[in-house]
């Protein structure tokens, strides 16, 4: 016997409510910790192959 089972039901919140209650300096914060030494990271990366390749 196989039971038939639904398809699960879409969300019915967008993104924009669950952000908006509040958390949107939080998520700037957050994005910015992570963003910025990724950032630093690929432009010393960059240097370090430039130096790589060129002598």
């Amino acid at each position: 016997m196989t039971a038939s089972n639904p398809a699960p039901a879409e969300a019915t919140e967008s993104t924009e409510s669950t952000a908006g209650n509040g958390r949107l300096p939080l998520m700037i914060v957050a994005w910015l910790w992570v963003g910025a030494p990724f950032a630093y990271g690929v432009y010393e990366l960059g240097l370090k192959l430039k130096q790589l390749f060129t002598g």
